[in-house]
């Protein structure tokens, strides 16, 4: 699974997106998978992992998505580990580390907060040195096209 969220984040990063993208699955079944859209939809939310998981609550018939498991690109943020805990997913794989705004492991510790009503098992840094490198190029390339433009 972190594979094809590998695939759907170079997709991304072809449209100028951040490439982060995440899959929702229970057993084999994917159930709702996405990439980062906020400059699609000038949506602050369109985070991967939260377009994710409203496509995976679309598809199963409600919000409570127990059983199942998501495959993201990079530790989430607050907002989509919030999200994760709310959903009551089992399960996250995450790639890389996300030093400026982990919420999993770097920064927080949200999905297993035993003050809160759920928590999840992690999994971080599976296939971690292929996401980082996704962001990383596509920040290499977003910083030498404004240099270029500069000059």
């Amino acid at each position: 699974m972190m594979f094809r969220a590998m695939q759907l984040a170079a997709h991304a990063a072809s449209r100028g997106e951040v490439p982060v993208a995440a899959v929702v699955y229970r057993g084999e079944t994917i159930l709702g998978e996405a990439a980062n859209d906020r400059e699609a939809t000038s949506d602050p939310t369109g985070h991967a992992e939260v377009v994710a998981l409203r496509r995976a609550a679309a598809v199963a018939g409600g919000w409570r998505l127990v059983d199942c498991s998501m495959a993201v690109t990079l530790e989430p943020c607050p907002m989509c580990a919030g999200a994760l805990v709310n959903a009551r997913i089992s399960r996250l794989v995450y790639g890389a580390r996300d030093p400026k705004a982990g919420a999993v492991d770097t920064l927080f510790d949200l999905c297993r907060d035993r003050r809160l009503n759920h928590r999840l098992k992690v999994f971080g840094g599976v296939m971690g040195p292929a996401c980082g490198r996704l962001l990383t190029d596509f920040f290499a390339e977003r910083r030498a096209q404004r240099a270029a433009t500069r000059r």
